[in-house]
């Protein structure tokens, strides 16, 4: 793993933009020293020993993140140790964390993904709803708009989940980094859930504080989009205007010259095709980074040179020539199939199968035969699809090819090959393809109905999204949606060990009495002014919510807002709703949303990215908010 590189190497300042961006953060990272040394010092900060060492852990926490290459599912359950040795956190309250019914959740919608990848499920949705755009911002606008919709009225945690696979793949087939894509998908998700009262939990736990403590009405569905939908759209223009300075590039886009291995590969239109009657170009056979379609086979004839109008008839046998990822996302378009018929008598059921690498060696007993003269499928009960050899394009039918020693075969295997073979002399090396077993398209309508039905039981509240999401993975295994073999190997620990560790420390935040006394001493600065006040307000909420959960930060300051409000002598609703959008508008911490947590291992992101990209967004939004709210709801009672 590539060493992570200072801080003041990340921020070293390269043009005019870097330098601005470099004054910005001093300014802040300044700023908060001398506030944080006023509070420290005020007489009204007292704190135990407990809530300085929780303080103390917390800053540290954030500080190895930012300078580290230690991973952070490490540096978080190292603060939780502490936590728990020192005897600040009890056994309970550590593990309180591990077993909370959101971790839990994001945890059990990940089976749920592994259905809809494994069914097709995500490349219709990837088809239907992205697109191809042309350009970067073109492609942020695609994938922004359709995300902060459903977040407006969906929980956001599963829109995200299902949505980073997606992005993933189309982020190859635009060449474009995944980590230009992954921290606005999080933040569209944000927008979203700001803008509707049902958006985000915290804006439905804020709305019950002020129902059950005030004489005030509560807020309708659509009373936060007058605020919401401001910010939302000053997000996505400033996101436009600083993604190819501000986003980093962590995942390399694939290039053609990566892999020296370029694979012939004959692939046939199947009878019935959803992609007859298409274009190349609209079949999306032209999109596929690292592969080209040298010919078309129609009923003897060979048509060179296609032209991306070309419309594919059934029957159609199209020699291509790529790398082996682009490979394996051939075989996962429906409608088209190996060209050869053999994978058809493999005695493995085919969603069984994954596709496989070996290298002949000097002493395979084929060797210098045909594949068909050899009978590779009756031998190795495996079918080879292509053949690699010194990056020359092999001509005729693959049962035709004549094996020589070093030439690398593309398989359709049984797992099981790999522990059989790679003991074998027949082979110099045998490796297994990642993701690239054949998708259960039939089961495709299936899984994206589990995926409605549970988004649509959960927001009726017929079930909590936890239940729903684990009766829908349950469903997705029972019908065959996906494997559970696969669905254990694609939950990402990594990031729920890191999720139940914020909140366990959030906790210990919370207990000692630190997140309160800071929350309550800045709020002093307000003295008679409601503006400054309701400033104040969204900026403790919004600190407190980097550290500690939404939930938690808003339960936390409401009592404070609402006493400040009442000595003001002014309307408490514009205090709510800052409460509320400061609480979820949590953009400059990976851990400070559950979003933000879910897009980090994908994305390829470092903490730092975070605080680059995001303190700015917070300053934004929190100027937004406090400007407008007053405006549409006014201070006077």
């Amino acid at each position: 793993m590539e060493a992570r590189r200072p801080l003041r190497r990340i921020f070293a300042p390269k043009t005019w933009k870097h330098w601005l961006l470099l004054l910005f953060t001093s300014f802040v990272a300044s700023s908060a020293v001398v506030l944080f040394s006023y509070i420290a010092t005020s007489p009204n900060f007292d704190l135990t020993w407990q809530a300085w060492i929780a303080i103390a852990v917390t800053v540290a926490i954030f500080v190895l993140n930012a300078i580290t290459s230690l991973p952070a599912e490490i540096i978080f359950l190292g603060g939780t140790a502490v936590l728990l040795v020192s005897g600040i956190l009890t056994e309970q309250d550590a593990l309180a964390g591990f077993s909370n019914p959101g971790m839990i959740t994001v945890a059990v919608l990940y089976i749920v993904v592994t259905g809809l990848s494994q069914t097709g499920g995500l490349n219709w949705i990837s088809q239907r709803v992205l697109g191809l755009p042309k350009g970067q911002n073109a492609a942020l606008f695609r994938l922004m708009t359709p995300v902060m919709g459903m977040s407006a009225f969906l929980n956001n945690t599963p829109v995200v989940a299902m949505f980073i696979p997606v992005v993933s793949d189309w982020a190859r087939k635009l060449r474009i980094s995944p980590s230009k894509l992954m921290i606005p998908l999080s933040y569209a998700a944000i927008f979203g859930g700001i803008c509707t009262l049902i958006g985000t939990s915290t804006n439905l736990v804020v709305n019950g504080l002020l129902i059950s403590a005030t004489d005030l009405p509560g807020l309708k569905l659509f009373d936060l989009a007058v605020i919401g939908i401001p910010c939302a759209i000053a997000g996505m223009i400033y996101l436009f205007i600083t993604n190819s300075w501000l986003l980093p590039s962590r995942k390399p886009v694939i290039s053609d010259t990566e892999d020296v291995r370029q694979y012939t590969v004959e692939m046939m239109v199947s009878i019935d095709s959803p992609l007859s009657g298409k274009s190349i170009e609209k079949a999306g056979l032209r999109h596929l980074p690292g592969l080209y379609l040298v010919e078309i086979v129609r009923q003897g004839s060979i048509i060179p040179a296609v032209s991306p109008q070309e419309i594919l008839r059934d029957g159609d046998r199209l020699v291509f020539i790529g790398m082996v990822d682009s490979i394996v996302d051939l075989h996962r378009l429906r409608g088209l199939q190996p060209a050869t018929d053999q994978v058809f008598k493999l005695n493995t059921p085919r969603s069984e199968r994954c596709l496989i690498e070996a290298v002949v060696s000097n002493t395979c007993p084929i060797l210098g035969k045909t594949i068909r003269e050899g009978q590779f499928r009756s031998q190795y009960n495996a079918v080879v699809l292509a053949v690699a050899r010194n990056g020359e394009r092999l001509q005729g039918k693959i049962g035709s090819i004549r094996l020589r020693a070093g030439d690398t075969l593309l398989l359709e295997a049984n797992a099981k090959f790999l522990s059989q073979q790679r003991i074998s002399n027949d082979f110099y090396l045998v490796n297994g393809i990642p993701d690239s077993e054949p998708l259960r398209h039939e089961k495709a309508p299936l899984a994206i109905a589990i995926l409605l039905a549970m988004v649509f039981i959960a927001s009726i509240g017929w079930m909590s999204m936890l239940k729903a999401a684990v009766l829908a993975s349950a469903i997705m295994i029972l019908t065959g949606c996906c494997s559970s073999v696969r669905a254990l190997r694609n939950i990402e620990w990594s990031v729920l060990l890191v999720i139940g560790a914020a909140l366990s420390i959030g906790k210990a935040l919370e207990s000692t009495g630190a997140a309160g006394a800071i929350a309550s001493t800045m709020v002093q600065f307000s003295g008679d002014n409601p503006w400054l006040a309701l400033a104040i307000i969204y900026g403790v909420t919004n600190l407190l919510t980097e550290a500690i959960t939404n939930n938690a930060a808003a339960a936390l300051v409401f009592p404070i807002a609402l006493a400040l409000s009442q000595n003001l002598g002014v309307n408490f609703t514009p205090f709510a709703i800052a409460i509320m959008i400061g609480a979820s508008a949590s953009f400059s911490t990976p851990i400070g949303y559950q979003t933000n947590l879910m897009v980090y291992g994908p994305g390829g992101y470092k903490f730092t990215d975070f605080m680059r990209v995001g303190i700015p967004l917070n300053a934004l939004f929190w100027l937004i908010t406090i400007i407008l709210t007053p405006w549409f709801y006014p201070f006077n009672m």
